[in-house]
């Protein structure tokens, strides 16, 4: 298994509307193609304004097919158009668990 962790900073003052268009709109979608969510937070000490959700995949090969049939959704794109203007930077990180690591 691997887990991809994406981080979005947000503009300053924007979070609270990047979360709640995530809940009405992003993260059923996501659900659909990405399949195994492990958790979607937002961050109390560091980076603050940074909304991170965290994906388990199989292999990477099955990461990018599912993200791919995610890319080529209209419903998709259209909602990137809503959050895109709120977030700043974007950071993604491909997390390999170790053979004591809970998940695997």
């Amino acid at each position: 298994m691997i887990v991809e962790q994406r981080d979005y900073h947000v503009i300053t003052g924007r979070l609270n509307e990047l979360v709640q268009l995530y809940a009405a709109e992003g993260i059923g979608l996501q659900q659909r193609y990405l399949g195994n969510l492990i958790g979607v937070f937002t961050t109390d000490i560091g980076a603050l304004s940074t909304y991170t959700s965290m994906w388990g995949y199989d292999s990477f090969a099955e990461r990018e097919q599912r993200r791919a049939k995610l890319q080529a959704d209209e419903t998709w794109k259209a909602f990137l158009g809503k959050i895109q203007p709120l977030i700043h930077t974007q950071h993604n990180r491909i997390l390999i668990p170790t053979s004591f690591s809970p998940i695997r």
